[in-house]
């Protein structure tokens, strides 16, 4: 791995081994999912927000409530910041690497508090939403987006996060799975989790 974010990468999923970690049997705790996607929401946004900026500029919720909607997620950032990295350390250690070699770089990250991380891995996390969702989307589907905004914007921010999560079981995610979710060929998904309250 020669670039800086390939490097961080690595070093994260190094991090992995003091946590007993493996690529064959690590799965991410729902909470720690409903911590990345509330830790993620605003950047993925602003991912959003280039190439649909012209059909955003268009729609009044986008232009008069959009920054208060994701402001809910701003604001509980910090607190789900534990849950978003150790979901990408699980992540990464799930991901197979052909790549074993550590250079000065790697090592110093390795040893550096999780706290410090955080700058890294917002470099991480804005480079994998552009890499599997900017260079993706159709700016057919922007008014689409902007019209899903709206629907979920009223629901508070639990809600936003738990109806995500649900989702992610049900669609069966892999690489990694969701801890307590079950696949029993064509029968439904089983969770030994229940789902969040809703919150009034």
């Amino acid at each position: 791995m020669k670039t800086k974010i390939a490097s961080v990468a690595l070093a994260l999923t190094a991090l992995t081994s003091g946590q007993t970690v493996s690529a064959q049997q690590a799965c991410v705790e729902a909470a720690d999912l409903g911590d990345a996607i509330t830790y993620a929401m605003p950047m993925l946004y602003e991912t959003i927000q280039g190439p649909c900026s012209s059909i955003f500029a268009e729609s009044a919720f986008m232009t008069n409530e959009a920054d208060a909607f994701l402001d809910q997620f701003r604001e509980q950032q910090d607190a789900s910041w534990p849950g978003t990295l150790r979901l990408l350390k699980v992540f990464m250690a799930a991901q197979d690497s052909e790549s074993t070699g550590e250079d000065a770089f790697v090592a110093a990250i390795a040893q550096m508090p999780e706290e410090s991380l955080r700058p890294l891995v917002d470099v991480i996390i804005g480079q994998m939403l552009n890499e599997r969702i900017a260079s993706r989307i159709k700016v057919s589907t922007c008014s689409d987006i902007a019209e899903a905004m709206q629907l979920v914007a009223p629901l508070p921010r639990e809600n936003i996060t738990g109806l995500a999560t649900f989702i992610a079981k049900r669609a069966d995610l892999k690489n990694p799975t969701i801890c307590g979710v079950a696949n029993n060929g064509n029968e439904a998904l089983q969770t030994s989790s229940p789902l969040p309250p809703v919150v009034k």
